[in-house]
Parts: C-alpha cells; sequence; structure tokens
C-alpha cells in the first residue's frame, strides 16, 4: 500500500539528499566570500562535483551531525541560477537566499509551507485552473462511491490552508476521501454522513490506511445541517476546527437517498441552498476565525437552461458570514457510464444548443 509524504514527488533516486548542515553551510559562506565571479563560480562547481560523487563532504560525516534535506532538482536549480548570474553583488544574493533555505525555516500562521523553500513544493497548485487528469487510486482510495470527489481536492486544501495536527471538518464525508487524506498528512478530520451504509464504508477504507501521524479520522452518523459540531469536537478535546471541506450533492444531478434530509431530496434549488446555508452556518460556529472553507460543487441544467448553482452556492456562504478568497475551477472527468456514450452526449449538445458540463468549482471562503 502507497504511502505519500508531504514532500513533493520525485523520481526514483531523486530523493531528499541527505547533507550536513554545518558542512553546506561553511562551503556556501566560503562561496559568497569570493572575492571574484569567477573565483565564485568555481566554489559552485567544486560544490556540485562533491555533491554529485560518491558520498562525502557536504554529507553527515557522524550520526551526530545534525542533518538537512533537500531534494537534488532543488539543490541542482539554486546552485546552477547562482553560477549563471551575471554580476558578483547577484551570485552573492542567490547564495544568501540558499543560506537562508538552510538555516531558517520561513512559515505562516495557517500551513507548514517553508516559505524559504518555496520552490520545493512542486506538488502545491497556485493557479485556479486545475487539470487533474486521473483521480488518486492509491493506499484505500477507492472510486466505487458516485458522489465521492478526487483526493487531489483535500490534498490541495490541506496543504494550503493546515498544519499538521489540525482539525478538518468535513460534513458531506461520503466515502471518506477527506479522512484518508487528513490521516496521511497528520490532520485530524470529522467527518458527517447521513447514510449508515456509507459510515461503514467509510470507517473501513480508513482502517486501512496507515496511521503515521496518530490522528484522529472520525466519521459520525448525522444530519450535517442539524448536528451538533461542537459536542462532536469536545469528545476529542477540542472547540474549534481550522478547515472546512464541504462536497455536497449538486443538489438533485444524483440522489444519493431518500431520506428527506439529503440535500438531494431538496424540493427546490431555493431548498437546496437554504439548506446548504445551514450546514454552512453550523461549521462556522466552530471554525476560527480567519480560517477558511472549501466549497467543491457544480452547476446543472434543470428544463433546458443553465442553473449557475455553483455560483449562488457561492453566493449563499457569502451571506452566512464568509469572504471570497479564491475560485478554483476544475475538470470534470465524465463517469464511466457517460464515458461510453460521449458520442451520445456530443450529438444531444449539437443538437439541443447546450455545452456538455466539463468543470466544477471550488470556492475558497474565509471566515470573517
Amino acid at each position: 500500500m502507497q504511502e505519500r509524504s508531504e514532500l513533493p514527488p520525485t523520481a526514483p533516486g531523486d530523493g531528499p539528499l541527505p547533507l550536513s548542515r554545518a558542512s553546506l553551510l561553511g562551503r556556501l559562506q566560503g562561496i559568497a566570500a569570493a572575492p571574484s565571479l569567477d573565483d565564485l563560480r568555481r566554489g559552485v562547481a567544486a560544490l556540485r562535483a562533491d555533491l554529485d560523487g560518491p558520498a562525502g563532504e557536504p554529507r553527515p560525516a557522524r550520526p551526530d551531525d545534525e542533518p538537512l534535506a533537500f531534494t537534488p532538482a532543488y539543490l541542482a536549480g539554486e546552485l546552477g541560477q547562482i553560477a549563471a548570474a551575471l554580476t558578483l553583488d547577484r551570485a552573492r544574493y542567490y547564495v544568501g537566499r540558499l543560506i537562508r533555505a538552510a538555516q531558517e525555516e520561513r512559515t505562516g500562521k495557517i500551513n507548514d509551507i517553508n516559505l524559504n523553500r518555496w520552490k520545493e513544493y512542486d506538488d502545491i497548485f497556485t493557479d485556479s485552473l486545475w487539470q487533474i487528469d486521473r483521480r488518486d487510486r492509491s493506499g484505500a482510495h477507492s472510486a466505487d462511491y458516485w458522489g465521492n470527489f478526487v483526493p487531489q481536492i483535500p490534498y490541495q486544501m490541506m496543504r494550503r490552508y493546515t498544519r499538521r495536527g489540525d482539525w478538518v471538518i468535513d460534513p458531506f464525508a461520503g466515502s471518506g476521501t477527506s479522512l484518508i487524506e487528513g490521516q496521511r498528512l497528520g490532520r485530524n478530520v470529522l467527518g458527517l454522513e447521513l447514510q449508515e451504509a456509507m459510515v461503514r464504508r467509510a470507517r473501513e477504507l480508513v482502517a486501512g490506511e496507515p496511521n503515521r501521524h496518530g490522528c484522529v479520522a472520525d466519521v459520525v452518523q448525522a444530519d450535517s445541517a442539524a448536528a451538533d459540531y461542537r459536542a462532536l469536537l469536545a469528545r476529542h478535546g477540542r472547540e474549534t476546527a481550522q478547515l472546512a471541506i464541504l462536497h455536497p450533492p449538486y443538489h438533485d444531478i444524483i440522489r444519493f437517498s431518500d431520506d428527506p434530509r439529503d440535500l438531494s431530496n431538496a424540493a427546490s434549488t431555493a431548498a437546496f441552498l437554504a439548506a446548504l446555508g445551514a450546514v454552512a452556518e453550523r461549521v462556522a460556529a466552530v471554525l476560527d476565525r480567519g480560517r477558511y472553507l472549501a466549497l467543491v460543487i457544480g452547476d446543472k441544467y434543470a428544463r433546458g437552461e443553465w442553473q449557475p448553482l455553483g455560483f449562488l452556492a457561492m453566493q449563499e456562504l457569502q451571506a452566512r458570514g464568509f469572504t471570497l478568497k479564491s475560485i478554483v475551477v476544475k475538470n470534470f472527468e465524465a463517469t464511466a457510464g457517460k464515458r461510453t456514450q460521449r458520442e451520445l452526449w456530443r450529438y444531444r449538445a449539437l443538437a439541443g444548443g447546450f455545452y456538455v458540463f466539463k468543470h466544477e468549482y471550488i470556492f475558497i471562503m474565509r471566515k470573517r
């Protein structure tokens, strides 16, 4: 069973390179003190040769040598930029930046991203258009539940908006995708799910994922629009959470149950939005001020008319105490059944004058 770390994915043999912090800093400080650009470049070339050669300086020489891990790609890129500098001052600036990356960790209040080493985070998206070709099926993840979202979404949200040990709430837990990702990343997740069968399935899947960080992945059967979130958190000695991820039904596109409390059974779009707003309001009550809620939702057609369900839902949350931070548009890959009818859907689109849905939204909302 595959496990993922918080380091960017690397090719075989390109994992973190163990280095001696003291030795590397000494070499870099010597390079920065070079009297000329040519001397500085020779120092960089010598360091690169040592890094590419047999394990020696600046690798850890003793068990008590303080370790430092850089990915080879990152270190090669930084050293290459230093060597390519056109002036001594600019080269020294780049050396100083690498020294800071080796010496200091600079993280924000809401995540573990070390901004002194920001180039290493190739796995974290920063653009507003996400092209995800296939869902992550590693570990305990399963695609057998037609309402679950790709695991890459909670992965990205937790990386950007939480620190290890933080608490995440997922009021539409489904088969436990967010809980599995939280367990992998060392985030505690409280999930709520209306259907008893899905609660059992989620617990089963989560139990199959290694819990390397000893975190909590708790899924309970409850109506997310009426649950006492504070009491549910209190069972774990917590009062608040630091992130919420909401992936509700896209109203009645898929009927998930016969339960009238199920949002997919809402009598109208207005009723659906009101119920979603009630969920967001209860979540907001236990979400720390200034922290984030991610709403994952798409639009729908009704009676031949495109309904901007996503933006209507966004506005509902704005009315419930959230401000809009970002909008992500993610490609939406068809279900297996619809893929087999691709030509039919293309014909219908041409005949009916509409466009086939190929995207959904991730609204990043901030609690006031």
